[in-house]
């Protein structure tokens, strides 16, 4: 843990076990919002067959990435989750979004 404190510039443990909650929550939080969204987009899995679940993993992502910067911002956390985000995302291609 000692490693992965200075990895991600964290001074505490409680600070730490808030950070671990936050990505627990929100993990939880995106697959469960996914179902009811592909019901309203009209995505079932009736009618899609096998691309049901390969299509709501996709839909899982951009929810995930909105709800780790806001569920980290109610847990007091937002500088590190933005960060978090903004790194993420950076490397994933996306860093475009992010020059001034």
């Amino acid at each position: 843990m000692k490693k992965l404190k200075e990895r991600w510039g964290i001074t505490s443990n409680f600070q730490l076990a808030v950070i671990f909650v936050v990505f627990a929550i929100t993990g939880s939080a995106s697959a469960w919002l996914s179902k009811p969204l592909c019901a309203l987009i009209g995505f079932t899995k009736e009618d899609l067959g096998l691309l049901y679940t390969p299509i709501r993993l996709i839909l899982i992502f951009p929810i995930y990435q909105v709800l780790l910067v806001i569920i980290g911002f109610i847990f007091g956390q937002f500088k590190f989750f933005w960060a978090f985000e903004k790194k993420m995302l950076i490397s994933m291609g996306f860093g475009f979004l992010f020059k001034n």
